[in-house]
């Protein structure tokens, strides 16, 4: 009975004692990336001129380099994204971009030379029936949650909301724009505007169907095309992907009017939980998720290519939302959260590049409280990027379409390794999703290269540059991180 008690004791200790170690084929390859990683901006206060991080997060946002940046002006700021927020009466128009234009100019600014996806996600309200007139606060930063309201548009062609995008496009992409009566509205602004997402999270607002909101991106499509025949097109942006029925009506073009493009569709994914878990719980709880998300994109993908496999696709808002936003939005965040946020970001990216996805965004630049501050990239007291804002510049520094994946594996637990032969070289993405630091023994021909990392040693500063030495590399918990040759 004591030898057996001891053999069994023993058992733990040998495989604590093993060493976790990386073997990469760089001559099998897998597959070749086609994922470009990026992000979306959400207008939020902060985000205004005069704000105390505005200058920061700009200059952030415009030294990431991304393409495909997704900007969503929505509903909790009417006065921030919605242009006419009254109708046509008594012989004039009420279109104003005073509130939207500095926002809006700043981010097309910080983004010139780059692909951009413009999203202005929320419709008039007086463009829907409803009991009475959905009022707008007096303060433009004062956050309003059920602007949304009605079901049904007044006018049941949706030649309306469609004219209403239409103009919009006009104002920031061709100089301006004809209003209802025919009263010219000059801008100046012609900005490159590639891609415009229909409306956002359609499975929640204004309780749309299938079936509704194919209408709505088919009027809206028309009106912009009127103007820009060379625009692309973004359809969707579920709240829920795990919703087939959505992919099978809207993919089949069957249900669109003729000439009516589907270029892109898109939808979200967000782990959710709460502080009390802290991360020795969201190590499994948030994985977990990422997991049964990243089955969800297999299922979608069946559909895609089967009704419309010309069509792309962008994942454009990844991230991580704690319970209390909602209800406590000033509970204080444990630093550690955003490394395993971050984390959790890496971990679906490199799962979505193994399925094809197209685009690959991190939600969001700038959160604060009231405003989902877990969601956040920024540091809304000092402006600095956090860890989520440093693992998406190392992955979008190191790795992109065109990169080839070869065979890789890792003898060890809770680490995630993926090789990649690149036109920079060979990388090495290293993700820890445990809660406990391991270091990964690496094969004498390592030695030399560059260990860039984000860990919680690294805080809301860049990733610290290591040079590989004998002893292989450390992965603290939650570490994401890329070796260059």
């Amino acid at each position: 009975m004591n030898r057996c008690l001891l053999l069994f004791l023993s058992i733990p200790m040998l495989c604590r004692a093993q060493q976790d170690s990386l073997v990469v084929d760089w001559g099998k390859t897998q597959l070749v990336s086609k994922s470009v990683a990026t992000l979306q901006v959400v207008v939020n206060p902060p985000l205004r001129r005069g704000s105390s991080i505005h200058d920061a997060s700009f200059a952030a946002l415009a030294a990431l380099g991304c393409d495909y940046v997704r900007y969503v002006p929505w509903l909790p700021y009417p006065k921030l994204g919605v242009a006419e927020l009254q109708p046509p009466a008594a012989g004039r128009t009420f279109w104003d971009f005073s509130l939207i234009d500095p926002l809006a100019v700043d981010f097309l600014e910080a983004t010139k030379g780059h692909s951009v996806i413009l999203n202005f996600s929320t419709i008039p309200a007086w463009m829907y029936k409803t009991d009475k007139p959905v009022p707008v606060p007096a303060n433009a930063d004062s956050a309003v949650w059920d602007y949304t309201r009605g079901t049904a548009p007044l006018d049941s062609t949706l030649n309306e909301i469609g004219s209403y995008y239409g103009r919009l496009y006009g104002w920031y992409a061709k100089g301006g724009f004809r209003d209802e009566l025919g009263t010219l509205h000059s801008s100046g602004y012609h900005y490159p505007i590639p891609y415009w997402e229909v409306l956002n999270e359609v499975d929640f607002e204004h309780n749309n169907t299938p079936e509704t909101y194919t209408r709505i991106y088919d009027a809206v499509v028309s009106s912009i095309r009127k103007v820009s025949p060379e625009t692309k097109f973004v359809g969707m942006a579920l709240a829920y992907p795990d919703r087939p029925e959505w992919f099978e009506y809207f993919l089949d073009h069957a249900h669109h009017k003729a000439g009516i493009p589907l270029d892109m569709i898109s939808y979200h994914f967000y782990a959710s939980g709460s502080i009390p878990q802290g991360s020795p719980v969201m190590q499994y709880t948030f994985f977990d998720q990422a997991d049964g998300f990243l089955k969800e994109v297999k299922f979608i993908e069946s559909i895609r290519k089967r009704l419309s496999p010309s069509t792309r696709t962008t994942v454009d808002e990844i991230g991580s939302i704690l319970n209390s936003d909602n209800g406590e939005p000033n509970a204080i965040i444990s630093d550690d959260y955003w490394n395993v946020s971050g984390a959790v970001f890496a971990y679906v990216y490199l799962g979505l590049v193994r399925i094809g996805i197209d685009v690959i965004g991190e939600s969001q630049l700038t959160g604060y409280p009231t405003q989902y501050p877990s969601v956040s990239m920024i540091n809304w007291k000092t402006g600095k990027p956090n860890a989520r804002y440093w693992v998406l510049k190392l992955i979008h520094d190191n790795l992109g379409p065109g990169d080839v994946l070869v065979n890789t594996e890792v003898v060890g637990d809770g680490i995630v390794a993926q090789g990649f032969t690149t036109s920079r070289g060979k990388r090495i993405l290293l993700i820890n999703r445990s809660n406990r630091g391991i270091t990964l023994a690496l094969p004498p021909d390592y030695q030399g290269a560059i260990w860039k990392v984000v860990d919680p040693s690294t805080g809301d500063n860049e990733p610290a540059a290591i040079v590989i030495g004998t002893t292989g590399v450390e992965l603290k918990p939650f570490a994401v991180g890329v070796i260059s040759f």
